[in-house]
Protein backbone atom coordinates (compact mmCIF):
# COMPACT_ATOMS: atom_id res chain seq x y z
CA UNK A 1 0.00 0.00 0.00
CA UNK A 2 1.50 2.87 -1.44
CA UNK A 3 1.94 5.68 1.29
CA UNK A 4 0.21 9.47 1.25
CA UNK A 5 2.39 11.94 0.15
CA UNK A 6 2.91 14.83 2.69
CA UNK A 7 3.66 18.75 2.56
CA UNK A 8 5.78 20.51 4.53
CA UNK A 9 3.10 21.68 7.41
CA UNK A 10 6.29 24.29 9.60
CA UNK A 11 5.81 27.33 9.48
CA UNK A 12 3.72 27.70 6.81
CA UNK A 13 3.35 31.49 6.62
CA UNK A 14 2.50 32.61 3.28
CA UNK A 15 -0.66 30.12 3.48
CA UNK A 16 -1.76 31.56 7.17
CA UNK A 17 -1.46 35.42 5.19
CA UNK A 18 -3.09 33.76 2.00
CA UNK A 19 -6.14 32.81 3.86
CA UNK A 20 -6.16 35.71 6.32
CA UNK A 21 -6.41 38.30 3.21
CA UNK A 22 -9.48 36.21 1.37
CA UNK A 23 -10.94 36.11 4.93
CA UNK A 24 -10.77 39.63 5.50
CA UNK A 25 -12.45 40.31 2.02
CA UNK A 26 -15.43 37.96 2.91
CA UNK A 27 -15.40 39.72 5.93
CA UNK A 28 -15.04 43.27 5.08
CA UNK A 29 -17.62 42.99 1.48
CA UNK A 30 -20.04 40.66 3.95
CA UNK A 31 -20.32 38.34 0.82
CA UNK A 32 -21.19 34.55 0.86
CA UNK A 33 -18.06 32.48 -0.88
CA UNK A 34 -21.17 30.57 -3.03
CA UNK A 35 -22.83 31.97 -5.74
CA UNK A 36 -25.34 34.21 -6.03
CA UNK A 37 -28.13 35.49 -8.17
CA UNK A 38 -25.61 35.98 -11.36
CA UNK A 39 -24.78 32.39 -11.19
CA UNK A 40 -28.43 31.39 -10.59
CA UNK A 41 -29.23 33.17 -13.75
CA UNK A 42 -26.58 31.63 -15.78
CA UNK A 43 -27.12 27.85 -14.95
CA UNK A 44 -30.85 28.88 -15.93
CA UNK A 45 -29.75 30.16 -18.95
CA UNK A 46 -27.04 27.20 -19.60
CA UNK A 47 -30.01 24.73 -18.84
CA UNK A 48 -32.66 26.04 -20.61
CA UNK A 49 -30.29 26.10 -23.62
CA UNK A 50 -29.70 22.49 -23.71
CA UNK A 51 -33.41 22.08 -23.94
CA UNK A 52 -34.09 24.48 -26.80
CA UNK A 53 -30.83 22.72 -28.61
CA UNK A 54 -31.93 19.21 -28.21
CA UNK A 55 -35.85 19.76 -28.93
CA UNK A 56 -34.84 21.74 -31.93
CA UNK A 57 -32.09 18.72 -32.77
CA UNK A 58 -34.22 16.51 -31.88
CA UNK A 59 -38.16 16.88 -32.58
CA UNK A 60 -37.76 20.32 -35.27
CA UNK A 61 -37.40 19.52 -39.29
CA UNK A 62 -34.64 21.65 -39.97
CA UNK A 63 -31.72 21.70 -42.94
CA UNK A 64 -28.76 19.46 -42.45
CA UNK A 65 -26.89 22.39 -42.30
CA UNK A 66 -28.89 24.07 -39.15
CA UNK A 67 -28.42 20.75 -37.56
CA UNK A 68 -24.50 21.39 -37.93
CA UNK A 69 -24.88 24.63 -36.58
CA UNK A 70 -26.91 23.45 -33.76
CA UNK A 71 -24.88 20.56 -32.48
CA UNK A 72 -21.51 22.75 -32.66
CA UNK A 73 -23.54 24.78 -30.23
CA UNK A 74 -24.48 21.96 -28.32
CA UNK A 75 -20.95 20.89 -28.21
CA UNK A 76 -20.02 24.75 -26.13
CA UNK A 77 -23.30 23.94 -24.28
CA UNK A 78 -22.94 20.60 -22.80
CA UNK A 79 -19.16 21.53 -21.90
CA UNK A 80 -20.32 24.95 -20.35
CA UNK A 81 -22.87 23.49 -17.78
CA UNK A 82 -19.71 21.20 -17.36
CA UNK A 83 -18.14 24.26 -16.31
CA UNK A 84 -20.55 26.85 -14.38
CA UNK A 85 -22.87 24.48 -13.01
CA UNK A 86 -21.79 20.75 -12.28
CA UNK A 87 -18.11 22.30 -11.13
CA UNK A 88 -18.90 24.66 -8.58
CA UNK A 89 -21.94 21.88 -7.50
CA UNK A 90 -19.12 19.12 -7.19
CA UNK A 91 -17.11 21.66 -5.13
CA UNK A 92 -20.03 22.43 -2.98
CA UNK A 93 -19.22 26.39 -4.03
CA UNK A 94 -22.73 26.69 -6.01
CA UNK A 95 -25.16 27.62 -3.05
CA UNK A 96 -25.06 27.23 0.59
CA UNK A 97 -27.86 24.95 0.41
CA UNK A 98 -25.57 21.29 0.22
CA UNK A 99 -29.20 19.59 -1.00
CA UNK A 100 -28.75 22.07 -3.95
CA UNK A 101 -25.34 21.27 -4.47
CA UNK A 102 -25.82 17.88 -4.55
CA UNK A 103 -28.76 17.97 -7.35
CA UNK A 104 -26.73 20.06 -9.70
CA UNK A 105 -23.99 18.04 -9.54
CA UNK A 106 -25.46 15.00 -10.76
CA UNK A 107 -26.31 17.34 -14.31
CA UNK A 108 -22.47 15.33 -14.98
CA UNK A 109 -24.63 12.18 -14.87
CA UNK A 110 -27.33 13.51 -17.01
CA UNK A 111 -24.06 14.53 -19.39
CA UNK A 112 -23.56 10.84 -19.45
CA UNK A 113 -20.51 11.12 -16.49
CA UNK A 114 -20.82 10.30 -13.03
CA UNK A 115 -20.26 12.60 -9.98
CA UNK A 116 -19.22 9.98 -7.95
CA UNK A 117 -16.02 8.95 -9.67
CA UNK A 118 -15.40 12.08 -10.90
CA UNK A 119 -15.56 13.96 -7.13
CA UNK A 120 -12.78 10.92 -5.97
CA UNK A 121 -10.58 11.93 -9.62
CA UNK A 122 -10.92 15.77 -9.46
CA UNK A 123 -11.53 16.96 -5.98
CA UNK A 124 -9.43 14.38 -4.34
CA UNK A 125 -6.41 13.22 -6.19
CA UNK A 126 -6.18 16.06 -9.05
CA UNK A 127 -6.70 19.06 -6.54
CA UNK A 128 -4.58 17.61 -3.57
CA UNK A 129 -1.34 16.67 -5.81
CA UNK A 130 -1.79 18.67 -9.05
CA UNK A 131 0.97 17.56 -11.31
CA UNK A 132 2.55 14.79 -9.36
CA UNK A 133 2.57 11.57 -11.99
CA UNK A 134 0.77 8.84 -10.31
CA UNK A 135 -1.59 10.76 -7.76
CA UNK A 136 -2.96 12.96 -10.31
CA UNK A 137 -5.24 11.12 -12.33
CA UNK A 138 -6.00 13.81 -14.48
CA UNK A 139 -2.60 14.22 -16.36
CA UNK A 140 -2.65 9.98 -16.81
CA UNK A 141 -3.92 10.61 -20.77
CA UNK A 142 -3.75 7.49 -23.08
CA UNK A 143 -1.20 7.80 -25.76
CA UNK A 144 -0.25 11.15 -24.01
CA UNK A 145 3.16 11.59 -22.26
CA UNK A 146 2.38 15.21 -20.27
CA UNK A 147 4.90 14.59 -17.31
CA UNK A 148 8.82 13.94 -17.28
CA UNK A 149 8.68 10.51 -15.20
CA UNK A 150 6.07 9.13 -17.76
CA UNK A 151 7.72 6.42 -19.53
CA UNK A 152 8.73 7.78 -23.55
CA UNK A 153 6.96 5.20 -25.54
CA UNK A 154 7.76 5.71 -29.56
CA UNK A 155 4.69 6.86 -30.82
CA UNK A 156 5.28 10.09 -28.46
CA UNK A 157 6.81 11.54 -30.87
CA UNK A 158 4.26 11.95 -33.02
CA UNK A 159 1.90 13.58 -29.88
CA UNK A 160 2.27 17.25 -31.15
CA UNK A 161 0.32 16.07 -34.39
CA UNK A 162 -2.36 13.93 -32.92
CA UNK A 163 -3.16 15.52 -29.33
CA UNK A 164 -6.16 17.60 -31.00
CA UNK A 165 -7.88 14.10 -32.36
CA UNK A 166 -7.63 12.66 -28.58
CA UNK A 167 -8.45 15.85 -27.19
CA UNK A 168 -11.62 15.60 -29.29
CA UNK A 169 -12.83 12.09 -28.71
CA UNK A 170 -11.92 12.39 -24.85
CA UNK A 171 -15.25 12.96 -23.78
CA UNK A 172 -17.13 10.74 -25.71
CA UNK A 173 -14.39 8.03 -25.09
CA UNK A 174 -14.81 9.17 -21.25
CA UNK A 175 -18.76 8.68 -20.53
CA UNK A 176 -19.07 5.54 -22.84
CA UNK A 177 -15.30 3.98 -22.11
CA UNK A 178 -13.69 5.54 -19.12
CA UNK A 179 -16.37 5.39 -17.01
CA UNK A 180 -17.22 1.42 -17.15
CA UNK A 181 -13.58 0.73 -17.04
CA UNK A 182 -13.09 2.25 -13.47
CA UNK A 183 -16.85 0.94 -12.28
CA UNK A 184 -15.32 -3.02 -13.02
CA UNK A 185 -11.56 -2.50 -11.75
CA UNK A 186 -12.77 -0.07 -8.74
CA UNK A 187 -9.60 1.93 -9.17
CA UNK A 188 -9.39 5.43 -10.40
CA UNK A 189 -5.77 4.66 -12.16
CA UNK A 190 -3.62 1.28 -13.24
CA UNK A 191 -1.85 1.63 -10.46
CA UNK A 192 -4.63 3.03 -7.87
CA UNK A 193 -5.99 2.26 -4.51
CA UNK A 194 -9.23 -0.06 -4.81
CA UNK A 195 -12.12 2.73 -4.20
CA UNK A 196 -15.11 2.12 -1.99
CA UNK A 197 -18.39 1.66 -4.14
CA UNK A 198 -21.46 1.49 -2.38
CA UNK A 199 -23.94 -0.04 -3.57
CA UNK A 200 -26.25 3.32 -3.93
CA UNK A 201 -23.90 4.64 -6.23
CA UNK A 202 -23.75 1.67 -7.98
CA UNK A 203 -27.17 2.02 -9.30
CA UNK A 204 -27.23 5.61 -9.61
CA UNK A 205 -24.14 4.55 -12.20
CA UNK A 206 -26.46 2.41 -13.98
CA UNK A 207 -29.89 4.36 -14.02
CA UNK A 208 -28.03 7.22 -14.79
CA UNK A 209 -25.90 6.19 -17.77
CA UNK A 210 -29.58 4.37 -19.10
CA UNK A 211 -31.23 7.32 -18.78
CA UNK A 212 -28.24 9.27 -20.73
CA UNK A 213 -28.45 5.92 -23.21
CA UNK A 214 -32.29 6.92 -23.58
CA UNK A 215 -31.83 10.65 -23.89
CA UNK A 216 -28.90 10.68 -26.79
CA UNK A 217 -29.35 7.67 -28.63
CA UNK A 218 -32.46 5.65 -28.36
CA UNK A 219 -34.81 8.45 -29.09
CA UNK A 220 -32.52 10.70 -31.16
CA UNK A 221 -32.25 7.07 -33.60
CA UNK A 222 -36.38 7.11 -33.50
CA UNK A 223 -36.73 10.43 -34.38
CA UNK A 224 -34.09 11.50 -36.84
CA UNK A 225 -32.42 7.74 -37.94
CA UNK A 226 -29.22 6.08 -36.66
CA UNK A 227 -26.90 8.27 -38.80
CA UNK A 228 -27.99 11.83 -38.03
CA UNK A 229 -27.90 10.92 -34.76
CA UNK A 230 -24.31 9.34 -34.76
CA UNK A 231 -23.17 12.64 -36.42
CA UNK A 232 -24.54 14.62 -34.10
CA UNK A 233 -23.07 13.17 -31.75
CA UNK A 234 -19.54 13.11 -32.76
CA UNK A 235 -19.78 16.81 -33.57
CA UNK A 236 -21.35 17.45 -30.34
CA UNK A 237 -18.89 15.39 -28.53
CA UNK A 238 -15.91 16.56 -30.49
CA UNK A 239 -16.50 20.33 -29.50
CA UNK A 240 -17.34 19.49 -25.83
CA UNK A 241 -14.02 17.26 -25.35
CA UNK A 242 -12.10 19.72 -26.85
CA UNK A 243 -13.31 22.64 -24.96
CA UNK A 244 -12.97 20.44 -21.61
CA UNK A 245 -9.52 19.44 -22.22
CA UNK A 246 -7.97 22.44 -23.66
CA UNK A 247 -9.06 23.93 -20.48
CA UNK A 248 -7.76 21.88 -18.40
CA UNK A 249 -4.65 21.82 -20.24
CA UNK A 250 -3.81 24.95 -20.38
CA UNK A 251 -4.28 25.48 -16.73
CA UNK A 252 -1.52 22.86 -15.55
CA UNK A 253 0.14 21.30 -18.72
CA UNK A 254 2.25 24.51 -19.70
CA UNK A 255 6.06 25.88 -19.95
CA UNK A 256 5.20 27.86 -16.83
CA UNK A 257 4.15 24.99 -14.39
CA UNK A 258 6.20 22.61 -12.28
CA UNK A 259 5.93 18.98 -12.68
CA UNK A 260 7.31 17.17 -9.40
CA UNK A 261 9.07 13.97 -9.21
CA UNK A 262 8.35 13.01 -5.50
CA UNK A 263 10.68 11.14 -3.31
CA UNK A 264 10.28 9.66 -0.38
CA UNK A 265 6.88 10.71 0.17
CA UNK A 266 7.25 14.50 0.77
CA UNK A 267 6.84 17.58 -1.18
CA UNK A 268 9.20 20.38 0.16
CA UNK A 269 6.92 23.26 -0.03
CA UNK A 270 3.81 23.66 1.53
CA UNK A 271 0.36 22.87 0.21
CA UNK A 272 -0.65 26.16 -1.45
CA UNK A 273 2.78 27.13 -2.35
CA UNK A 274 2.88 24.07 -4.95
CA UNK A 275 -0.43 24.76 -6.03
CA UNK A 276 0.56 27.64 -7.45
CA UNK A 277 4.03 26.43 -8.89
CA UNK A 278 1.31 23.66 -10.74
CA UNK A 279 -1.34 25.46 -11.86
CA UNK A 280 -1.79 28.79 -14.32
CA UNK A 281 -4.46 31.33 -15.16
CA UNK A 282 -5.01 32.27 -18.80
CA UNK A 283 -6.73 35.33 -20.41
CA UNK A 284 -7.97 36.72 -17.21
CA UNK A 285 -9.53 39.82 -18.78
CA UNK A 286 -11.66 38.66 -20.93
CA UNK A 287 -15.09 38.34 -19.42
CA UNK A 288 -16.89 36.35 -22.12
CA UNK A 289 -14.12 33.42 -21.50
CA UNK A 290 -14.83 33.76 -18.01
CA UNK A 291 -18.23 33.37 -18.31
CA UNK A 292 -18.54 30.21 -20.39
CA UNK A 293 -15.45 28.86 -18.72
CA UNK A 294 -17.00 29.37 -14.79
CA UNK A 295 -14.09 31.25 -14.04
CA UNK A 296 -11.74 28.48 -14.77
CA UNK A 297 -9.12 30.81 -16.51
CA UNK A 298 -8.59 31.42 -13.21
CA UNK A 299 -7.12 27.93 -12.30
CA UNK A 300 -5.12 29.29 -9.68
CA UNK A 301 -7.47 31.10 -7.29
CA UNK A 302 -9.91 27.89 -7.79
CA UNK A 303 -7.27 25.18 -6.75
CA UNK A 304 -6.27 27.33 -3.43
CA UNK A 305 -10.11 27.94 -3.05
CA UNK A 306 -11.91 25.23 -4.58
CA UNK A 307 -14.76 25.71 -2.21
CA UNK A 308 -15.24 29.23 -3.46
CA UNK A 309 -17.78 30.11 -5.94
CA UNK A 310 -15.99 31.28 -9.46
CA UNK A 311 -18.28 34.37 -9.28
CA UNK A 312 -15.39 36.13 -6.70
CA UNK A 313 -12.60 34.90 -8.45
CA UNK A 314 -11.27 38.10 -10.33
CA UNK A 315 -11.50 39.88 -6.88
CA UNK A 316 -9.45 37.08 -5.27
CA UNK A 317 -6.94 37.05 -8.28
CA UNK A 318 -5.65 40.65 -7.03
CA UNK A 319 -5.72 39.68 -3.58
CA UNK A 320 -3.18 36.52 -4.25
CA UNK A 321 -0.96 38.52 -6.87
CA UNK A 322 -0.34 40.51 -3.95
CA UNK A 323 0.39 38.02 -1.72
CA UNK A 324 2.39 36.38 -3.61
CA UNK A 325 4.66 39.68 -4.81
CA UNK A 326 5.16 40.03 -1.06
CA UNK A 327 6.00 36.57 -0.37
CA UNK A 328 8.50 36.30 -3.50
CA UNK A 329 6.50 33.79 -5.11
CA UNK A 330 5.89 33.31 -9.08
CA UNK A 331 2.59 33.70 -9.98
CA UNK A 332 1.65 31.94 -13.51
CA UNK A 333 -0.58 33.87 -16.04
CA UNK A 334 -0.14 34.06 -19.44
CA UNK A 335 -2.49 37.39 -21.07
CA UNK A 336 -4.24 35.30 -23.58
CA UNK A 337 -5.87 31.77 -24.29
CA UNK A 338 -3.54 31.19 -27.60
CA UNK A 339 -0.39 32.66 -25.38
CA UNK A 340 -1.08 29.50 -23.28
CA UNK A 341 -1.92 27.10 -26.03
CA UNK A 342 1.84 28.14 -27.89
CA UNK A 343 3.09 26.89 -24.51
CA UNK A 344 1.10 24.02 -24.18
CA UNK A 345 2.46 22.87 -27.74
CA UNK A 346 5.78 23.14 -26.93
CA UNK A 347 4.96 21.11 -23.31
CA UNK A 348 3.87 18.33 -25.32
CA UNK A 349 7.04 19.04 -28.07
CA UNK A 350 9.37 18.88 -25.33
CA UNK A 351 7.80 15.56 -23.86
CA UNK A 352 7.78 13.67 -26.85
CA UNK A 353 11.56 12.73 -27.38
Amino acid sequence: MRRPIKFHNVNTLFSKKLKSNISSYFQNTSQKKTGNRRLYLKAAILLSSLVVLYTMLVFVPIHWTVSVLLALLLGVNLAAIGFNIMHDAGHDSFSSNKKMNSLLSYTLNLLGGNIYFWKLKHNIAHHTYTNIDGEDHDIEIKFMRVHHDQQLKGYHRYQKYYFPVLYGVSYLAWIFYQDYEKYFRRRMGVDSELFNFPLKEKLIFWISKIMHLVLFVIIPIIYIGWLPTLIGMLIAGAVCGMSLAVVFQLAHVVTETTFKTVDEDKVEEEWMVHQIQSTANFATKSKVLTWLLGGLNFQVEHHLFPKISHIHYPVLNKIVKETCAEFGIKYNESKSMLMAFNSHVKIIEGLSR
